[in-house]
């Protein structure tokens, strides 16, 4: 299948899970079709390229390791999304790649991010916790620069701040995900 094709088949991807299990698996089946995902996921400004987020983002909790040929992409790209709705899975996928590099189990992942991938999704993070971004993100991010920051001490100061400057003024998702965090960084 090429590139155009693919696009054409994300016009049936929709919210459900099982149409992004499905599609999930159709690029587990065939991992010539990743590349062509994140092609249409960094088309930016193109209201395809969150369903192309989605099935990434299922694809990545099924196999993470499947996205490690392709890392290089994903980090240098993905802090040009910006559609709310292909924000939230690639901020996933973030999270995804943080808590396999520091879990305890052996994966591929703790080989293959490197540092030049760590300091793009740590910037990705930050964007995310900065700007008016919904609430998903900006968990996933926070999770994600905690665990980064056991590694770059500069992370922890950064977040601390970020997170007292905009308590009061975020939602109830955001304060209940910073109080986790706060708790953390105070063990």
């Amino acid at each position: 299948m090429n590139t155009d094709a693919l696009y054409q088949e994300l016009n049936y991807v929709n919210h459900s899970r099982e149409k992004r299990l499905y599609y999930a698996q159709m690029l587990l089946s065939d991992t010539s079709l990743i590349p062509k995902t994140l092609d249409i996921l960094f088309r930016v400004d193109d209201k395809i390229s969150p369903r192309a987020a989605w099935i990434l983002e299922f694809m990545c909790k099924e196999n993470l390791e499947a996205l490690i040929p392709y890392l290089d992409q994903f980090t240098q790209n993905m802090g040009l999304v910006h559609l709310d709705s292909a924000e939230r899975p690639v901020a996933k996928i973030c999270e995804y790649l943080a808590k396999a590099y520091y879990g305890k189990p052996p994966s591929e992942i703790k080989k293959a991010l490197l540092p030049r991938h760590r300091e793009k999704i740590i910037e990705a993070c930050f964007d995310w916790l900065i700007k008016d971004a919904k609430v998903a993100p900006k968990a996933y991010a926070m999770t994600s620069l905690f665990l980064f920051g056991k590694e770059y001490d500069w992370v922890y100061p950064e977040l601390m701040t970020i997170l007292e400057r905009d308590f009061a003024s975020q939602s109830a998702a955001f304060k209940a995900r910073a109080k986790q965090i706060f708790k953390k960084l105070k063990k």
